[in-house]
């Protein structure tokens, strides 16, 4: 395998997580009679332009599927998080009734729906029928296609550039980064704005967040990888945020390479962090399998002395981020009977692998659990603030990574 982006060899493997079925490819009762799917989940990193990736088995078609189960409005914090976005890139580019957005990955409408109710046009790009149809439901005008050059070509000789194109969780999640760049670059007018968000690399080493690996995320990624891939492709990193969100997470802004803007001091500076903490060298990847081991040993453990104790134990969030954990560990429901969750579309299925049933976070009152598992620990702060009577019959809430751990009542 050579790299997606810059084609050098690929001869050092950063993390193997064995073999897993897709992570969100949840399963009817009617499933669990066959077998499911497997590909192997192998990441690799790149000593040229040091993109961390996957190795590639899986289709793009075949894990973003039309019964797509993600949806993001289902937590609070992200719908915070887009409207807050969305008000303050809408002051900074001054965007008004004669500006044009796009979306890429625009999921559920969870962010365009704050650019309709601006009066700001505005289009969603969606692959997923499921979460695209739920868009249209209010109001947001959505393209049911998977994005990239073809189709940034086509948007621009519509005449429907973008004074910002905004993708979040997104430009991971392609298999074929430099044309979806090269897309972008299409569908940008003259003096536009991107934005992209995703989780920082620099963050899931530092936090050995390896559960955040899976099929689905081709691409793990610093801020030098993209100014690299953004160079190729006739475009330039204007600014950097770091932010909070899924562990640790950037915000990089991007215009076109001949833009007047200059870059912000932003810029370098996390450049030069991420060159202090090693990023650009081998030896602070080839020591991250034995720490991802670590952690899924400790959960183990964990679990089987809960259970010895006769201590119940439940799950809250069937994210994909816990598929990859458990599906590691090798957790099943003798040990984790059950996982709640706030989105219909998940509750009376089953995760892929672990087959672990999904119920309604109602049951939590019904089995009174002594400790209430956080797999997607990004939320554990909101997720004990709306589940708080847990405590009233003694129950605890824990998360597994970065360390196995019992949180206290602020989530710490």
């Amino acid at each position: 395998m050579n790299c997606r982006h810059c084609h050098a060899p690929l001869d050092h493997v950063f993390l193997d997580l064995g073999a897993a079925p897709p992570s969100n490819a949840y399963l009817a009762a009617a499933d669990l009679r066959g077998p499911e799917t497997t590909f192997p989940l192998r990441l690799h990193v790149c000593p040229g332009c040091w993109l961390v990736q996957t190795e590639d088995y899986a289709r793009a078609d075949a894990l973003f599927s039309r019964d797509y189960a993600y949806f993001s409005s289902t937590s609070q914090t992200w719908l915070a998080h887009a409207a807050a976005y969305a008000d303050s890139i809408s002051r900074r580019l001054e965007l008004g009734p004669r500006s044009f957005v796009i979306e890429v990955a625009s999921n559920d409408g969870y962010l365009l729906k704050n650019f309709v109710a601006a009066g700001i046009p505005c289009l969603g790009i969606e692959p997923t029928a499921s979460t695209a149809a739920a868009a249209q439901a209010i109001g947001v005008p959505t393209l049911r296609e998977f994005f990239g050059q073809a189709l940034g070509e086509r948007l621009a000789a519509e005449g429907r550039q973008a004074d910002l194109i905004a993708g979040n969780n997104v430009f991971a999640h392609v298999p074929d980064i430099n044309d979806f760049t090269r897309g972008m670059r299409a569908a940008l007018k003259p003096g536009g704005t991107i934005t992209l968000e995703f989780p920082h690399l620099m963050r899931l080493i530092e936090q050995t967040q390896f559960d955040t690996v899976y099929h689905e995320h081709f691409s793990y990624l610093s801020l030098y990888t993209v100014q690299r891939i953004f160079a190729g492709a006739g475009l330039r990193v204007l600014d950097v945020e770091a932010l909070p969100t899924h562990g640790g997470s950037l915000r990089v802004y991007g215009c076109h390479a001949d833009d007047a803007r200059g870059a912000t001091a932003a810029v370098a500076a996390l450049l030069d962090a991420e060159a202090a903490f090693g990023l650009r060298t081998l030896p602070a990847y080839l020591d991250f399998q034995a720490r991802a081991d670590a952690v899924k040993d400790a959960l183990v453990m964990f679990l089987i002395e809960q259970k010895r104790a006769g201590r119940k134990v439940a799950a809250y969030g069937a994210a994909a981020k816990g598929n990859t954990l458990l599906n590691y560990a090798g957790i099943r429901p003798d040990l984790l009977p059950f996982v709640c969750d706030a989105a219909p579309s998940k509750q009376g299925r089953y995760l892929p692998g672990s087959r672990i049933p999904v119920v309604s976070p109602a049951q939590l009152r019904d089995a009174r659990p002594d400790v209430v598992l956080i797999l997607p620990w990004n939320i554990a702060a909101e997720v004990q603030a709306r589940h708080a009577y847990v405590r009233e019959w003694g129950g605890r809430f824990a998360v597994a990574v970065p360390a196995v751990r019992m949180l206290d009542h602020a989530g710490a």
